[in-house]
């Protein structure tokens, strides 16, 4: 099972979810638990091969490094814990992973707030991953995430992500980061199905406006998705909950509030209509 922290608040049912990106882990939410865990109930995770989810015995022969199997190792967490439903934020890869989870439990998702979001490969990403395809087994994997670390966070005000990145990346192994890597494999035929497919669950994509590489995907997706909204951060990169941590929290403790509130005002009138039609 994956390793996990749980912050539990007194007062509220509330859940939040944290799913980091690929190479990082858990910590790059550190500027995020203060201030959710005075609202509500925060878990967080580390996805295979990541942060203290080490692999397994088990690990060394398991071949099903897929989407869906990733996914699931999120569900069984979930279940373990006995969590009905949750909001999850996630951050690059991580969004990836949270839309899967919704289009196979949509039950468990009150709502998906998608931070630096992954929802298509342009031209330029697509020649850097058939780069990286090639050289991964020649070069060290940590070559090939400093470049990639660069290339999709290149400004002077991103270093801090940047290092932050590729400090966690250092406690992958080579075998692990190819494992990932290959889901690069997945990934075109996947994003296209969530583009062409709106949710019905509320959405919330919080990009850089320096996140150039993924910020005009994004934006067509929101146009043509109706439960989707975007709110994008000045003077930032991908990964906004670090760059811009105070702005994020705000912002996304605000949508979640308010999204509970309607949950709770819907759940309401519904009980309200349920006595009136027993009396009857």
């Amino acid at each position: 099972m994956l390793d996990y922290t749980t912050y539990i608040h007194k007062e509220t049912t509330i859940w939040v979810t944290f799913i980091h990106g690929a190479g990082g882990s858990s910590s790059i939410w550190y500027q995020q638990v203060r201030e959710f865990r005075k609202h509500f109930n925060v878990l967080l995770l580390d996805l295979r091969g990541h942060g203290k989810s080490k692999p397994s015995l088990k690990d060394a022969f398991d071949t099903s490094y897929t989407f869906d199997a990733i996914t699931n190792d999120i569900s069984e967490l979930i279940e373990h814990l006995k969590i009905k439903k949750s909001h999850f934020v996630g951050i690059s890869l991580g969004t990836i992973l949270i839309r899967n989870y919704a289009e196979k439990y949509p039950h468990r998702v009150e709502s998906m707030i998608l931070a630096g979001a992954i929802m298509k490969l342009n031209f330029r990403s697509q020649i850097l991953m058939r780069l990286g395809i090639i050289f991964k087994s020649v070069l060290p994997y940590l070559w090939l995430y400093r470049f990639f670390a660069f290339i999709i966070m290149p400004n002077s005000n991103h270093k801090h992500s940047r290092l932050l990145f590729i400090r966690e990346a250092k406690k992958l192994c080579q075998k692990e980061f190819i494992r990932w890597f290959k889901l690069t494999a997945e990934i075109n035929p996947l994003l296209k199905f969530f583009r062409s497919t709106p949710n019905k669950i509320p959405t919330f994509y919080v990009m850089g406006s320096e996140d150039y590489l993924f910020l005009p995907a994004v934006k067509k997706t929101v146009e043509n998705h109706e439960n989707s909204s975007l709110l994008i951060i000045e003077y930032c990169g991908h990964v906004v909950n670090v760059e811009q941590p105070k702005i994020f929290n705000q912002l996304v403790i605000d949508y979640i509030s308010d999204i509970s509130w309607e949950t709770i005002l819907v759940l309401k009138t519904l009980k309200e209509q349920q006595k009136l039609h027993s009396k009857v």
